[in-house]
C-alpha cells in the first residue's frame, strides 16, 4: 500500500501508524494514491514540504512505484522509478513532479526479467543526475546524506546503495585537506 502513496508527507505518516499498529488511524486522506487539486492545494498550504510527491504524474493502473528519492528542497521534491508488465517484459520510467524538466538522459527502458538493484540505481541515477543536484546545492558529505532519502519498497538495499554512492562522489573534509597537503 504504502508504494501506492505519491506524496511523500502522506506516506510517512501512513507508514508510522502502520508500524505503530494504529490501523484504525489510517483515514482514506493519508492512504489515498493521489489527492484531488483542491486536496492537493489545501496540503500544501499547511506546509511547502507537504507538497513533495504529490505532483509527481500518475501511475497507469498497472504500474507501481519500485524506487524514490525524496530531497529535502523547500518542496520536498520526489523522483521515482515506475515499473509495469508489458507483454513479456517489464517497463520502467523514471518520474519526476515537473514534467521531466530535472530529468535528462533516458527515462525510459524494458527488461525481461526485474533489474537487479545495480541496474536499477543506475537506470536511476543517469535519468535523474543526484549527483548534480548535490553539487549545486553545495553540500558537504554530511550534508548531502542528510538531504536525501532514498526509499523503495521493492529493493531493500537501495537506501545502502545511494548513500554508498553519495560517499564515492563526495570526499570527507579530511581526505580534501590530505590531497590538498599531498599535492602542495
Amino acid at each position: 500500500m504504502l508504494a501506492t502513496i505519491k506524496g511523500a508527507a502522506r506516506r510517512a505518516e501512513a507508514a508510522r501508524l502502520i508500524e505503530a499498529g494504529q490501523f484504525d488511524q489510517l483515514d482514506e486522506f493519508f492512504a489515498a494514491p493521489a489527492l484531488s487539486t483542491e486536496e492537493r492545494r489545501s496540503w500544501g498550504l499547511i506546509h511547502p514540504e507537504c507538497m513533495g510527491g504529490e505532483y509527481l504524474p500518475d501511475r497507469t493502473a498497472t504500474e507501481i512505484e519500485i524506487a524514490r528519492i525524496n530531497i529535502a528542497s523547500s518542496t520536498s521534491d520526489v523522483t521515482s522509478v515506475y515499473a509495469r508488465r508489458q507483454a513479456r517484459r517489464i517497463a520502467y520510467r523514471v518520474v519526476d513532479e515537473y514534467e521531466g524538466m530535472t530529468l535528462s538522459a533516458r527515462t525510459r527502458r524494458t527488461s525481461i526479467r526485474p533489474l537487479t538493484l545495480g541496474e536499477l540505481t543506475k537506470f536511476f541515477l543517469r535519468a535523474w543526475r543526484l549527483k548534480n543536484v548535490l553539487s549545486m546545492n553545495d553540500l558537504d558529505r554530511e550534508g548531502a546524506q542528510a538531504f536525501v532519502r532514498p526509499s523503495s519498497e521493492f529493493y531493500p538495499q537501495f537506501e545502502e546503495l545511494i548513500r554508498a554512492r553519495i560517499d564515492e562522489w563526495i570526499p570527507l573534509e579530511e581526505e580534501e585537506e590530505k590531497e590538498v597537503e599531498e599535492v602542495a
